[in-house]
């Protein structure tokens, strides 16, 4: 019995540890390195996405995220960790902090996450981020002309 909660202690570690990794890599130049952190066939659920999305294997979720990086550029950090009975599972908390690349809007989301590991990768994550965050961050900046003050209630004259 001792073996397993030392062999469960030693995963839950290893996971946290890679987990820490693959967070401090978004939003750098070192993101390429995030490839060799998943296993081939892991998944990625996004419940909140318009519509709800879940892709399978690397080269489907390579394909959606490449379309999708490009808009939001951010960084990740972690708030929170919360272990499960189950080793190869974590319940994350953590914040992004960045911006729309098309509208200059800011993009500071808020995320919770399942991640689940499998023999030293991560094999799938279903992540909830503030959906009206990323709806208000996507909206194009209101144009505000300074010379024609349209304001209602203004009394010219």
């Amino acid at each position: 019995m001792a073996g397993a909660v030392d062999d469960q202690a030693t995963r839950r570690a290893a996971n946290r540890e890679l987990l820490d990794h693959v967070l401090s890599l978004f939003g750098t130049d070192r993101a390429g390195e995030l490839v060799s952190c998943y296993t081939p066939d892991w998944v990625l659920e996004l419940p909140f996405a318009d519509p709800p999305v879940r892709l399978e294997g690397g080269q489907e979720i390579g394909t959606y995220l490449a379309s999708r990086l490009g808009t939001f550029v951010f960084t990740l950090s972690l708030t929170a960790v919360h272990e499960c009975l189950d080793p190869d599972l974590l319940v994350v908390e953590y914040e992004s902090d960045g911006h729309v690349s098309h509208t200059g809007q800011p993009y500071r989301n808020t995320y919770i996450a399942l991640w689940r590991f499998r023999d030293g990768r991560v094999c799938g994550v279903k992540e909830f981020p503030n959906p009206m965050v990323t709806a208000e961050a996507l909206a194009p900046l209101a144009s505000f002309d300074a010379t024609t003050d349209d304001l209602p209630g203004d009394d010219e004259g």
